[in-house]
């Protein structure tokens, strides 16, 4: 009994430590991305193409960056977390 308790602990310790990651790198690239707002707009105001500045194109790329890091998420615990899990279950 104290072995599968243990392992359920792990197994979530190992998802904290995945969701700690992500929550990091999210908060690296929307706090990055703010900062340049606030310290080189002109440089967000450059155009990259007609009609484009760098600005939008760093804000899409922050917002793929979200949908990225989920998809990780969402992979990782559907190959490793919920197999474990379910394996423990039994």
């Amino acid at each position: 009994m104290d072995d599968s308790h243990d392992q359920i602990r792990a197994l979530a310790r190992a998802r904290w430590r995945i969701a700690i990651l992500l929550t990091a790198i999210m908060i690296a690239i929307y706090f990055g991305f703010i900062a340049l707002i606030a310290f080189a707009r002109p440089l967000l105001a450059t155009r990259v193409a007609p009609g484009l500045t760098l600005g939008i194109l760093l804000g899409v790329c922050v917002i793929v960056a979200s949908w990225l890091l989920t998809w990780v998420y969402v992979r990782w615990a559907n190959a490793h977390y919920d197999a474990r899990l379910e394996a423990l279950r039994k």
